[in-house]
């Protein structure tokens, strides 16, 4: 299916608003439901409501707490479970996610000091074992991927349950505190609790705000637990227990592939594979097993085996603990005595988008995995749903600080659902090229799974289950056979062939890929909480499913561009800082880019007034070319009075041919940025204004703001 007729599967707009819907729970209570009304104004006023309630306490919702409690939003966090699972889950997170960990007070810091040095998972290795011969092996990371050109920070491998641990240990530096059902006594949540145990049942969205109906488990009873709130998020992950309430339906494909997911240790495993043959993800073929391993730490020994799962020929109960063991030897290759299986998983892959994010008049919201769900391939899950949270969180607070009306919530929506689309489409296709790896070893798996649904739906469905269980492994094994070393060699005519098609999808990069660096930095918002140019929008490229290079642009929607400046100040030393540093993390706060002409500075004197006007802030970065910074201060001084709310900086190039800002924005210094809190650009004016800066900046905002 190409692009377009992947798109054209989520084409199909949700129209109908019942009042009343009665939805199947997963609860012991029977049935929740939900009701939605209009509301006429966000209820600020009432201690007794809470501003936001988020449900599901995984990375996305963790993030989202971060943020808008950085931002002065109180809110309060449920998890239907006791405990963190320390099942591994996600592990690569992509440049993007970390140039927002960077605002979590050192959080990406404490990432790359923590995970495994980048020589033991920078490559994919293909194997007929882990200890036999190597088929291929690809290296994802280029030299530009260091040197910080585009970005300040780069990509991480760090499992989830890890970063789960750091970003509690942020919220606890926030004052949030991890509760459980037995040590609470009714009183009313004030924000800042994260309690765990609690499941969410039921909601009533009524005029004035959401009530959540929450069960816990207390004293060895089911009790029930009523939460108002403003605003509802769910960041409940894939089978959203809110999504489902909310009546909102997933569209796109399911059931792409079915898999078991199998949580080991083994330090012998470890230390072989860091000495011999260090990678990220081993990808093994033989003809007595097949399976993904993903080396989470070698250090450690830490290992996530995935195998396919065709049920109901095959259940969970066949694979227990001592058949994982016996395949993971037989994947490995030689003994190993120190394998300790943690645990046994079994999970769908699906790729779907829900049809809204926003529902109930702009009251509940969808984020993360309960908005979208991707094949893991390229690591778009996780990191889809961090940088959701990043754009809604300045929206919620600039609602809840009276800057915006509760319209500003729905650009989320208009905003992020596209780029769920986008990247859902790009992990089918990443999938699709890990799947030409064993297609061009003879094992082709569309083959596998249309066998296996022929014997499930078809005429083999009205065999016994013996005996269809037999037909799949007999014809498993066949398939299997191809792999042998007599058949897989370069003395063999088609084992020969195979090979050097194989190495052939290697070089030209049509393989399972991981970084995705155009995709990564330079997704863009086409319409939203921004203008766009005068122009016109041009066309959403369609996804390759190859690596691009990022090239920074200053297109209305797209993320600021990286530079590093110094600030200019009294001081004898001067700071050098990323251009996405000058953004803070903590108000909500818009940036304007000049540069110092007369002209610039009447536009950002106008756009100080106007920001006063609407109650939002606005810093104005006057950025110096490198050779003209003397008595820059002082111009500034002068040309902003009585305003101070802005900041000097110059260009630090590393060479002397380095593109200006101004180039490097593909812009004349004449222009003018505005910058969101979530750092991407609002608005700009490629050369200057020609009309009245004061009603041209309130247009503007309130364009943006949709007041």
């Amino acid at each position: 299916m190409g692009f377009l007729g992947f798109i054209k599967g989520f084409s199909s707009v949700y129209r109908a608003k019942p009042r009343i819907r009665v939805y199947p729970s997963f609860c012991q209570y029977g049935y929740c439901h939900i009701q939605c009304r209009t509301f006429s104004h966000f209820k600020d006023h009432d201690d007794s409501v809470l501003p936001v309630l988020i449900v599901g306490a995984g990375p996305v919702g963790l993030v989202l707490s971060i943020l808008l409690t950085k931002l002065g939003v109180k809110c309060s966090v449920l998890e239907k479970s006791k405990s963190f699972s320390h099942h591994p889950q996600a592990h690569f997170i992509n440049n993007r996610s970390m140039e927002v960990f960077r605002k979590l007070d050192g959080l990406a810091e404490e990432i790359q000091r923590s995970q495994p040095p980048v020589d033991l998972w920078r490559k994919f290795v293909y194997c007929t074992s882990l200890t036999g011969p190597v088929l291929g092996s690809v290296d994802h990371m280029q030299p530009q991927d260091f040197e910080k050109v585009v970005s300040p920070v780069s990509v991480a491998h760090f499992s989830q349950y890890k970063l789960i641990g750091l970003l509690l240990k942020k919220l606890e530096d926030l004052n949030f505190h991890i509760c459980k059902p037995e040590g609470l006594n009714g009183e009313p949540f004030r924000g800042g609790e994260l309690l765990m145990g609690y499941e969410c049942v039921k909601i009533n969205a009524t005029g004035q705000s959401v009530n959540v109906t929450a069960s816990h488990l207390k004293e060895g009873k089911y009790t029930e637990r009523n939460i108002s709130c403003n605003i509802l998020v769910g960041t409940d992950g894939a089978g959203s227990t809110i999504r489902k309430l909310a009546g909102i339906e997933l569209r796109g494909e399911k059931d792409l592939q079915k898999l078991v997911s199998v949580h080991f240790l083994s330090r012998d495993l470890g230390q072989y594979l860091l000495n011999e043959r260090p990678g990220m993800l081993f990808f093994i073929f033989n003809t007595e097993a097949i399976g993904v391993l993903v080396a989470h730490d070698l250090m450690q020994g830490e290992f996530v085996l995935q195998m396919p799962f065709y049920p109901p020929q095959q259940s969970l109960d066949d694979f227990s603990f001592e058949t994982c063991k016996h395949l993971i030897l037989k994947l490995v290759g030689q003994e190993l005595s120190d394998i300790d299986v943690i645990d046994i998983k079994p999970w769908v892959m699906h790729a779907e988008v829900a049809e809204k994010f926003v529902s109930c008049d702009n009251r509940i919201i969808l984020v993360g995995d309960a908005a979208h769900r991707f094949p893991p391939a390229g690591g778009f899950g996780m990191n889809t749903g961090i940088q959701d949270a990043h754009n809604l969180a300045w929206k919620i607070a600039a609602l809840v600080k009276g800057i915006a009306p509760s319209s500003i919530l729905h650009t989320y929506e208009t905003e992020r659902r596209p780029i769920a689309i986008f990247n859902t489409a790009l992990s089918v296709q990443n999938f699709r090229a890990a799947m030409a790896v064993p297609a061009t070893l003879g094992l082709d798996p569309t083959v596998a799974n249309s066998v296996h649904q022929t014997i499930t739906d078809g005429v083999g469905s009205i065999l016994p289950s013996g005996l269809q269980r037999a037909i799949l492994d007999g014809i498993f094994t066949i398939g299997r056979a191809q792999l042998s070393e007599f058949l897989l060699n370069e003395k063999n005519l088609l084992g020969s062939s195979r090979l050097a098609k194989l190495r052939r999808l290697f070089e030209e990069g049509k393989s399972l890929q991981l970084q995705f660096p155009a995709e990564d930095l330079g997704f863009r918002y086409l319409e939203g909480a921004l203008i766009p140019d005068s122009d016109g929008v041009g066309a959403q490229e369609q996804p390759t499913g190859r690596r691009k290079d990022y090239i920074p642009s200053s297109d209305p929607g797209s993320r600021l561009p990286h530079m590093n400046v110094c600030m200019l100040s009294n001081s004898s030393s001067e700071a050098c800082i990323s251009t996405l540093d000058l953004l803070p993390g903590d108000k909500v706060e818009f940036l304007l880019f000049i540069a110092p002409l007369e002209k610039s500075y009447h536009l950002a004197v106008a756009a100080l007034k106007v920001a006063e006007e609407f109650k939002v802030s606005v810093k104005v970065c006057i950025l110096w070319p490198t050779e003209t910074i003397k008595g820059a201060e002082a111009r500034s001084k002068t040309a902003l009075a009585p305003w101070e709310n802005y900041i000097d900086v110059a260009e630090a190039k590393k060479s002397s041919d380095s593109s200006s800002w101004w180039s490097m924005c593909q812009m004349t210094e004449k222009g003018a940025i505005l910058v969101r809190p979530d750092e991407h650009i609002a608005w700009r004016a490629k050369s200057g204004l020609d009309d009245d800066p004061i009603l041209e900046m309130k247009s503007i905002f309130s364009a943006i703001l949709k007041v």
